[in-house]
């Protein structure tokens, strides 16, 4: 059961990161660096941080991190191309794969 709620604490935790990520890019765009927007990411990132210690006391440091970062890539290159217009192609698909793929190895 710590597994379980390791991840879905992960899964809960990358969404927080990933609002973060909006927030600072939203930011970046306007070219405002000081500014509330910016200061809402920073704390997100805070947050972030806090959970991602409850994620380590229930799932172990390797797998953690992969499905973290997967979860994390998934969102993050979802919401970049369809939020910022960011480009999405075959090298975008196929680090995807490689994420989906790392994850699976990690948990066999």
């Amino acid at each position: 059961m710590p597994v379980l709620f390791g991840f879905v604490f992960a899964f809960i935790t990358a969404l927080i990161d990933l609002a973060g990520d909006v927030v600072i890019k939203s930011a970046a765009d306007k070219g405002r660096f000081f500014s509330m927007a910016t200061g809402a990411g920073v704390l997100l990132y805070a947050i972030t941080a806090i959970c991602w210690y409850v994620v380590m006391r229930n799932v172990g440091l390797g797998l953690g991190a992969v499905f973290y970062s997967m979860l994390g890539l998934i969102a993050t290159v979802a919401i970049g191309a369809i939020w910022f217009g960011d480009a999405f192609g075959t090298r975008q698909l196929l680090g995807l794969g490689c994420a989906v793929a790392a994850l699976a190895l990690m948990s066999a």
